[in-house]
């Protein structure tokens, strides 16, 4: 994401008539650096991801970002509509690199195995397994960026409203991580490791689990454990876990 040069005085965005704020009485040496023709946008969002990491979603304020940009709030307001809006570019970004995380865990553990064969049933597991390391690894990386993803804001106030395009073919990454989980648990129907009967409202149950023990690391009796002691810890929840999924169907 391009949003910044190097060192040196922010320039001038030509033909957008937006001048550093301190060319306007603003803060003289406070901007990180300049900005391209026509990427302010972006360049806010990139200010206001780095207020995220230091904060979480208090944090995230335009005229903080606009500070850091070098410009004005006047011309910050001409890219958002206010702080919800930028609250929601970021809370996208955050849940963009959450998705990516926990691809690219599952990614790791994927076997080549396919149809119903014990092989294929392993690999299906492990990638739920993978997919769950990836989600807690980002949310203890990036705690400030991974409360934003998860923030209630202005422009969505309902925060579950259904899974996202898988193709990303409405350019919003705001549930991938769901679909993904969608979609690791349908391997598991697939390849026989899940009973079907099990699979409704799975995801739920999947992501609170391993969304809490997210939170209880972050902030609650966890937070002072280990790295060896944190992946016991989500070994174990995640055994407990796939042991509920994956069990025989209560009979009738």
């Amino acid at each position: 994401m391009e949003g910044r040069t190097g060192s040196g005085a922010p320039r001038t965005a030509k033909g957008l008539g937006e001048e550093p704020a301190d060319r306007r009485g603003g803060r003289s040496g406070g901007a990180k650096g300049a900005y391209h023709h026509g990427d302010l946008r972006n360049a806010l969002i990139e200010a206001a991801t780095d207020l995220a990491r230091e904060g979480g979603p208090e944090s995230v304020v335009l005229r903080a970002a606009a500070r850091r940009v070098g410009v004005s709030p006047t011309a910050a307001y001409r890219h958002f509509a206010g702080q919800a809006e930028l609250l929601h570019a970021v809370k996208e970004l955050g849940q963009e690199r959450l998705a990516r995380s926990m691809e690219a865990g599952g990614r790791a553990d994927s076997g080549a195995a396919s149809g119903g064969s014990p092989e294929a049933a392993e690999a299906a597991e492990a990638r739920m397994r993978a997919l769950g390391h990836g989600y807690l690894a980002f949310a203890l990386s990036e705690p400030g960026l991974y409360r934003v993803a998860f923030c209630r804001d202005a422009l969505h106030p309902h925060l579950f409203h259904g899974a996202a395009d898988p193709d990303g073919g409405d350019g919003s990454w705001e549930f991938r991580s769901f679909e993904i989980l969608i979609q690791a648990l349908d391997g598991l129907v697939e390849h026989g490791r899940m009973p079907v009967e099990r699979r409704a409202g799975a995801e739920i149950t999947a992501w609170s689990t391993v969304h809490g023990l997210a939170m209880l690391l972050l902030d609650g009796p966890l937070a002072n454990l280990s790295p060896e002691e944190i992946h016991e810890t989500a070994e174990r929840t995640f055994d407990v876990l796939i042991a509920g999924l994956t069990a025989p169907p209560a009979p009738h």
